[in-house]
Order: structure tokens, then C-alpha cells, then sequence
């Protein structure tokens, strides 16, 4: 596979792209600080859209044709692509939420997953949080990778390693991470799990967004009459997780962390250092 020069920003562009990463970042923090029971998604999209225009960008997810909504919001057995709607929260809910935004032409893109509290139901609460926990940790772990690998596919081999030394948890393969820039969408994939291929090479200016989706059976999904909602088709719990991240001369950054990735990668011994 043969991948263009343009998939490597230069410096000036990486610095374009750290304002629409910190409005991501903002947006899913007000939302984090919402999540609850009896709250319905539409109220969280309405949250995320005020932190992304006081940041001063706006929703990219909104100019995905036919998209109407600033985040998507996945409960339980829905995986991604989730659309916002009066659905009211309930305790134990296990809600993932992906939002990015656009600034001065550059885009960001990140999800958290969220579990709600359920007293009556402190088992269905723990798998679901273990469960999200997996996801993040092998997300940082992938970032962690990025550090220091040569190629990006061993991004996807560090995933899908720590994924299945935790249980058996199920990677989806139908949907993967990629590169970011202009647009939200753009090359190279990034897999979530091994591949032949070894990717493009990982040099300065590589922007990618990584985001490991995981769930707690098969990973077989559907997508929903909305022709927009992914679920799982035995209906098992889903978790995603997901960074835009920057790698430059000086090392790598997280766009769409406040602290640069600092907290997350602190496991792993890697310190990310501002794009200059």
C-alpha cells in the first residue's frame, strides 16, 4: 500500500490543529460533568454544541451529509453512530459519546464511554465499567505506541494485545481509527487490531485519530433503521474510546487532551511534549 506525502502535516499545520482539538476536549469534559441518570442524549448534544462554539469552533460532526447532531451518543448494546434523541439515561446505562470540532479549517475528533450508577444492579455496573476501562487503557496504550513504534500498524498490535490479555472481549473490525486533518476523515486507517500490512511510516506530521471500539460478545454489528446506529447483534454492551494525536520532531501530543495526554501516558513512562 502506497500512502502521499500530504498524510504529513507540517509544523504550522499541527500547531492549526491544537485550538478544534482543545474544542473537542471541552465538549466531551461538559458532557462528562451532565451524564446522568434522566438526562436524555438530546441535552447532552445540546451541551456539547455550547462548549464547542465557546471555544470558538463548530460541530464537524454536522457536516457529515445527512447528520444533524454534534455528538453521537451510543447506549448499551450501540456500538457508534448513535443519534441523539429524548432517550432518557438509566441507571446502569453504559453511554458512549464521540463529538469533534472544526476551527479555522482543521478538525478534531474524540469519544469517552460512561457508565451509570446502578445500586440494584452493582454486577451489570462492574462489567460495564471493567469493560470501558479496557477500552480506554488499550487506547493509551496504542498512543503509548505511537511514541516509539516505526510503523503505525503496530498501533493496532498493541490494541488488540493488551484488548485480549484482559478477557474475552470481542474488537470490532468493521470500524477503525484514521487520520485526521482538513477533514475529519482522512488517510491512513488506523487498525484497532493486527494487520499484514505494516502501515505508513510514523514521522513527524502524522495526525491520527485512534479509537479502539470493544464489546462484551461477538464483535458481528448492524446497523439500525436510522441507517446511522451501530449496534451489536447479540445484543452485548459496547465501549469506544478515542485521541487525536499529533506526532512531531519533539515527540507526540494528544490533541484533544487538556494535559496533552500527560495523565494517560504516565503508565507507560511516555511524557508528550507540546507541538513548538
Amino acid at each position: 500500500m502506497v500512502f502521499k506525502k500530504s498524510i504529513y502535516k507540517t509544523p504550522a499545520q499541527l500547531r492549526d490543529m491544537v485550538a478544534p482539538g482543545l474544542a473537542t476536549a471541552a465538549s466531551l469534559e461538559s458532557v462528562a460533568a451532565a451524564v446522568a441518570a434522566g438526562v436524555s442524549t438530546l441535552e447532552l448534544d445540546a451541551i456539547a454544541e455550547r462548549a464547542i462554539v465557546d471555544a470558538g469552533g463548530a460541530s464537524n460532526f454536522k457536516l457529515e451529509p445527512g447528520y444533524h447532531h454534534t455528538i453521537c451518543a451510543s447506549v448499551n448494546d450501540e456500538v457508534v453512530h448513535g443519534i441523539p434523541s429524548g432517550r432518557i439515561l438509566e441507571p446502569g446505562d453504559i453511554l458512549s459519546v464521540d463529538s469533534g470540532a472544526i476551527l479555522n479549517g482543521w478538525n478534531g475528533d474524540a469519544a469517552r464511554t460512561f457508565v451509570l450508577p446502578d445500586p440494584a444492579h452493582p454486577e451489570t455496573v462492574a462489567e460495564r465499567q471493567r469493560l470501558s476501562d479496557v477500552t480506554e487503557q488499550s487506547l493509551w496504550r496504542g498512543i503509548a505506541t505511537l511514541a516509539s513504534a516505526r510503523y503505525l500498524n503496530e498501533v493496532g498490535e498493541a490494541i488488540e494485545d493488551h484488548i485480549m490479555s484482559q478477557g474475552d472481549y470481542g474488537i470490532l473490525t468493521d470500524y477503525i481509527g484514521h487520520g485526521i486533518g482538513r477533514r475529519m476523515h482522512e488517510e491512513p486507517p488506523v487498525f484497532n487490531y493486527r494487520v499484514r500490512a505494516k502501515g505508513p511510516e510514523i514521522k513527524p506530521g502524522l495526525v491520527v485519530a485512534i479509537e479502539p471500539m470493544v464489546v462484551l460478545g461477538s464483535q458481528e454489528t448492524y446497523v439500525k433503521d436510522d441507517g446511522w446506529t451501530v449496534a451489536t447483534e447479540d445484543s452485548s454492551a459496547a465501549a469506544h474510546w478515542e485521541h487525536s494525536v499529533a506526532v512531531h520532531a519533539d515527540g507526540i501530543w494528544v490533541l484533544t487532551a487538556r494535559d496533552g495526554g500527560a495523565a494517560g501516558l504516565a503508565p507507560f513512562g511516555v511524557t508528550p511534549t507540546p507541538i513548538p
